[in-house]
């Protein structure tokens, strides 16, 4: 039997100055963390250390028992530390995943705000920045969150500056949209310490051919995602996107493509097999959904957020959609809204079907 063949040993780079010490980077593990994001950040440092020859980064991982943090695919890694204190140079990054707000307990929240006042960066990687947002470290800066949960963000959080970007660096603060984006945001600090070639280099490592920027938007382009390369067509879906609360009329879309309204009506029956006003109705609901998992926004005021004036209007067309009404779906959350009132309605085509 054949032995495997050995890794094969990268070329050595041109050594840049390098600090007396190496940069230490301290990765806070909530319950149920995405291992994708953690693991997109980690290894590049890794790859990075490799590749310089020398130990140019380091890194500790804590948890709030500081004995093992569990994925959110049941995977259990052992940590480091606890909430301990840290170094003042030490760069901090919350890896979250699935139910963040439930994840990011008191404790959690005081040790970021301690280390934020101690000079700590910090970062959230995937839904961490949810985390570094409740700890009131993300007031007034730019940030990013998977496009998932960036309705219920900005709900959460007005005064943050919500950008679509793959992964955003704001001063001492760092965000990025989870998944493969922490390689991204690795690659772009390795780049800025040690240089371009540097980064490349480990991009190479990771067989990572296209390595995007802060200005990159996380989510594929509307004809790409829909399927259809239609330039009407993703016209019209871009800005319905865009007006979710206060739904624009057919006609009025059809108009601006230029088009009448029965044009758009074939167009959209021809591509997507539905009308606009329920492909509409069906991304609406999908924010709803959104929201109601992921906030504790009354379902009432949900509704409004949506795009409906009333709420047994939403209930009736959230019920059609997903079988079931959104106080079963908030479950025990559904008493906060005091049931639902008769609203007037202030839509005139967004009907429960076709």
């Amino acid at each position: 039997m054949r032995k495997p063949l050995p890794l094969a040993n990268p070329a050595p780079l041109p050594r840049h100055p390098a600090p007396q010490k190496p940069r230490r980077f301290v990765f806070l593990l909530l319950d149920r963390f995405t291992l994708m994001s953690f693991a997109g950040a980690i290894e590049p440092l890794r790859l990075a250390n490799r590749v310089a020859g020398r130990q140019i980064y380091d890194w500790r991982l804590a948890g709030e028992n500081g004995r093992e943090a569990v994925c959110s695919n049941g995977a259990a890694i052992r940590l480091d530390i606890g909430l301990d204190e840290i170094g003042r140079d030490d760069t901090v990054m919350v890896c979250g995943g699935i139910d963040v707000a439930e994840a990011t307990t008191k404790p959690i929240l005081n040790w970021l705000r301690r280390e934020a006042r101690r000079g700590a960066a910090i970062g959230g990687l995937c839904t961490g920045a949810w985390a570094v947002a409740r700890a009131g470290l993300l007031e007034g800066r730019r940030a990013t969150i998977h496009w998932e949960n960036q309705d219920s963000f900005s709900e959460d959080f007005p005064q943050v500056r919500l950008t679509k970007s793959v992964f955003v660096v704001d001063g001492q603060r760092m965000t990025t949209a989870g998944g493969t984006a922490s390689i991204d945001l690795m690659l772009k600090i390795i780049a800025t310490d040690h240089g371009e070639e540097l980064a490349n280099t480990v991009a190479d490592q990771l067989i990572y051919n296209a390595i995007r920027t802060d200005q990159d938007s996380q989510r594929l382009s509307i004809p790409t995602r829909i399927g259809v390369r239609h330039p009407k067509l993703a016209q019209v879906i871009g800005r319905m996107e865009a007006n979710l609360e206060d739904p624009i009329s057919p006609a009025r879309l059809a108009e601006e493509v230029g088009m009448s309204t029965r044009q758009l009506e074939r167009l959209f029956r021809r591509y997507l097999n539905r009308s606009p006003k329920r492909y509409y109705m069906e991304i609406r609901l999908q924010k709803a959904r959104n929201l109601l998992m992921q906030t504790e926004m009354s379902v009432i005021n949900v509704a409004l957020a949506c795009g409906f004036a009333s709420p047994s209007h939403f209930s009736k067309c959230y019920r059609a959609h997903y079988a079931t009404t959104p106080y079963r779906e908030r479950g025990s959350q559904a008493g906060q809204t005091g049931g639902a009132t008769d609203v007037p309605e202030k839509e005139t085509w967004d009907e429960a079907g076709d």
